[in-house]
């Protein structure tokens, strides 16, 4: 099915096209790929990041910390670009590549290919140091607002803390546990008495 991918706020799209368009902020970036690009490189797959902030009794919480887009050149993504917000609105933040931009990708392809349309998102966990394609069931949603629904899908991106597959999408329902102990666990070592 299809992905409805959310659109993403004009001035942070602008600010991408500025930062591309400028050879000092292409050229000052850490992402060899993206100043080595032969042709023209083009923002895509616009996707709204939030940050899971809270997994207790009394629920979740996420709060959007970026839009993030793909940077295409000719078949694949060779880098990304992060905007946030500011007081000012949406500002270009900062180019990257690694292994999360191939990850991404393969995420974004295996959710195309299920049976069911989703709106898709990006979620991390900044404690796990862990990122998720967060497929969102409401495909009308704002895609900057909302925190996950049980039956929607995490996808955890390579690479995946120890013990958690990568590419293995997991309703939130049953994912949240595993989160929540994974958060709250005691420390291996504890401070002497």
């Amino acid at each position: 099915m299809p992905l409805h991918v959310p659109p993403a706020p004009a001035p942070a799209l602008r600010t991408v096209l500025t930062a591309l368009g400028s050879p000092t902020a292409v050229r000052e970036a850490r992402t060899p790929s993206l100043r080595m690009a032969e042709g023209p490189v083009t923002p895509e797959h616009p996707l709204p990041v939030h940050v899971l902030d809270r997994t207790d009794p009394a629920g979740t919480s996420t709060r959007l910390a970026a839009w993030r887009f793909l940077i295409r050149c000719g078949e694949r993504s060779v880098a990304a670009a992060d905007t946030m917000l500011t007081p000012d609105g949406w500002a270009f933040s900062h180019f990257f590549e690694g292994p999360y931009i191939t990850a991404t990708e393969r995420a974004l392809r295996q959710a195309e290919n299920m049976k069911q349309s989703f709106q898709p998102r990006l979620l991390s966990v900044p404690e796990l140091y862990m990122l998720t394609l967060w497929l969102h069931g409401d495909c009308a949603a704002d895609g900057a607002t909302g925190h996950p629904a049980p039956s929607d899908l995490l996808v955890p991106l390579a690479p995946a803390p120890p013990g958690i597959a990568s590419h293995r999408p997991h309703r939130f329902a049953e994912f949240l546990p595993l989160l929540t102990h994974r958060l709250t666990a005691a420390p291996l070592l504890s401070s002497p008495a």
